[in-house]
């Protein structure tokens, strides 16, 4: 039997929550975390139709890329769509669980790796590498080093950038009263289960620790994701690429510039804070979303920026987050929803 529960901390593993922005709101928005999961709809956002989909295929957990609530709700009257949904929701026993900036904010099984997947780009790292690494110093008798050193790098404690394990350790004290300083680096998202797993191997006598943050940046994660294109290409035919392999309708963009797309930058929803990092980085283009008439301007002869629309960048997220549950749970049916919910319609 799977619970809520069970499935959100899986996806919390994968991104964990303190990776996202302070604006936002991921999470168990609506729902029992207690309760069994009978069904997984995944979708980009939580609306009546989805709520309705999910009625219909017997799915009692929406598992949503944007949140349907991100500021406190006073009022459930049903005057707008956010109320009605999570009305609906809770009259039909449907929990809603939304993985937003913390999924866009990792480079593996990422939403920017899933876009630089479709785009066929090679050698991506992430374009603005956040600095989320923490230190955690234990002081244990060397007799308990090897165990406590097993126990935490079993929990996740390792150097993210060069996917190795790493520790270091002093002696502290002399005489019969020795200590060992044991140090380990780790990704701060894993925090906690890092001291849960020091207080299991104390069995109950815990060891004296000192947490502290680290400078250095986290190349596993940050914001966007940057890459190159296995053969450069003209800038029209780089445009017509990125049309059909985000299944754009159209792409608004600068000026082109007349010179081969090599390396090609690029971030899922709103991106247009990284335009600085994109050019830093010699990005040939900018992929990205929800530019202002201003903004477009910024580029300035540098790169072509490239908006492809916010659903356009963030609909094989859904692809992505399917794969990611289906491939772990296999005790409850799960399915991409079947609703197009860009609120965005074109004419042409």
């Amino acid at each position: 039997m799977t619970r809520i529960r069970d499935l959100a901390a899986y996806l919390e593993s994968i991104a964990p929550p303190v990776y996202q922005e302070s604006y936002d709101n991921a999470g168990l928005i609506v729902g029992d975390p207690n309760a069994e999961v009978t069904g997984v709809l995944v979708c980009l956002d939580s609306t009546e139709a989805i709520v309705e989909e999910a009625i219909g295929k017997g799915c009692n957990l929406i598992v949503a890329h944007h949140p349907i609530v991100f500021r406190g709700l006073k009022r459930f009257t049903g005057r707008n769509y956010v109320e009605r949904v999570v009305i609906q929701a809770i009259r039909h026993g449907i929990a809603i669980y939304a993985i937003h900036t913390n999924l866009d904010n990792v480079y593996h099984q990422g939403v920017n790796g899933k876009i630089a997947q479709r785009l066929g780009l090679v050698e991506t790292r992430i374009l603005a590498p956040k600095a989320n690494l923490k230190k955690l110093s234990v002081m244990a008798p060397p007799a308990r080093s090897e165990s406590i050193r097993e126990a935490l790098f079993n929990a996740g404690a390792e150097r993210i950038e060069a996917s190795e394990q790493f520790s270091y350790y002093s002696p502290e004290g002399g005489g019969g009263n020795t200590q060992l300083r044991l140090e380990v680096l780790f990704s701060s998202g894993k925090e906690r289960q890092l001291l849960a797993a020091l207080d299991a191997v104390g069995n109950g006598r815990p060891f004296a620790y000192e947490l502290a943050a680290v400078d250095n940046p986290d190349a596993a994660v940050g914001s966007g994701l940057i890459g190159r294109l296995p053969e450069p290409m003209p800038e029209p035919a780089f445009l017509e690429h990125l049309k059909t392999a985000m299944q754009a309708s159209c792409i608004r963009h600068t000026r082109l510039l007349g010179r081969d797309v090599e390396t090609v930058a690029l971030c899922g929803g709103s991106g247009g804070f990284l335009l600085g990092a994109a050019k830093a980085a010699g990005a040939q283009f900018f992929v990205t979303a929800d530019y202002k008439y201003h903004e477009f301007f910024d580029a300035d002869g540098q790169v072509v920026i490239a908006d492809i629309g916010h659903y356009e960048s963030e609909q094989f997220t859904i692809e992505l987050l399917y794969d990611i549950i289906s491939q772990k749970f296999s005790n409850f049916a799960a399915y991409c929803t079947e609703a197009v919910t860009n609120p965005v319609h074109y004419y042409f």
